[in-house]
């Protein structure tokens, strides 16, 4: 059902540089330092095939990135490969539609699809606090919700909410990636979105604005100019056809992460 078995390991491996023997959480964090986070397709007035094949020759040999869906169905295809037992989940970010798609493995929330978000898997305990790369998250019970958060500068700030056991199929993800990809309501389908993280780094292209984020330090916003030579410095690479078009797409900044 989720298309496991097309995936290479050994060429996945090459992209993150993580082994079979790696841990979870090397694992984790070889997928988000590797693979940008990005709506490039989108604003190319495409919807994202989340056919395994299809995603695994843009992230994985074309070495493009994409968006939830896409880092998700691929990150846990190979977990499962690799003998992990996992349960996809959807969840709600802040208080938009339940849209974003994150996993359960082995008792932790594993989300390598949150833009510029978590580095590293957060075990499923009411008020655990795990470090992502510089930038303190937090899960917290309300009810029979778990809630993520990250901490900002005036507290607690709500990321997404999700239910650890209600079960989605492969049509759910279809749905909500054709939501996310089209409907004039989403973030995604207005504005270029490309999101890096490494430790204690944090850099958000929005539009035309870049947002430099490093750990205890205030954020730093830079009005881009050369768009191709910045994608090129977050790992994208396109050609001149595409970035025409991504040049006269790249509108006013809104608030995006899925």
């Amino acid at each position: 059902m989720w298309q496991t078995d097309v995936v290479d390991l050994d060429a996945y491996f090459a992209r993150t540089g993580a082994n079979a023997s790696s841990s979870l959480t090397e694992l984790h964090e070889a997928h988000v330092r590797a693979i940008p986070f990005e709506n490039i397709d989108v604003m190319l007035g495409l919807v994202p095939s989340l056919d395994m094949a299809d995603i695994q020759d843009k992230l994985v040999h074309r070495r493009r990135g994409g968006y939830c869906y896409e880092h998700q169905l691929l990150f846990t295809a190979v977990l499962e490969r690799l003998g992990y037992t996992v349960a996809r989940r959807m969840s709600r970010v802040m208080t938009g539609p339940r849209t974003h798609m994150m996993s359960i493995v082995d008792g932790q929330l594993v989300d390598v699809g949150f833009g510029a978000g978590m580095m590293h898997p957060m075990p499923l305990q009411d008020g655990v606090v795990v470090d992502q790369g510089g930038w303190p998250h937090r899960l917290r019970r309300a009810d029979r919700r778990w809630v993520l958060e990250k901490q900002g500068a005036d507290g607690w700030e709500l990321q997404h909410a999700f239910e650890d056991d209600v079960e989605q199929l492969p049509v759910d993800y279809m749905a909500a990636n054709y939501y996310v990809a089209t409907h004039e309501r989403s973030p995604f389908s207005r504005q270029l979105v490309v999101m890096r993280l490494e430790p204690g780094l944090s850099r958000r292209l929005v539009g035309r604005t870049l947002t430099i984020d490093r750990a205890g330090s205030r954020p730093e916003r830079i009005e881009v100019d050369d768009l191709a030579a910045t994608l090129e410095s977050l790992d994208i690479a396109l050609t001149e056809g595409e970035l025409s078009h991504i040049r006269s797409t790249s509108g006013t900044p809104v608030a995006a992460n899925s």
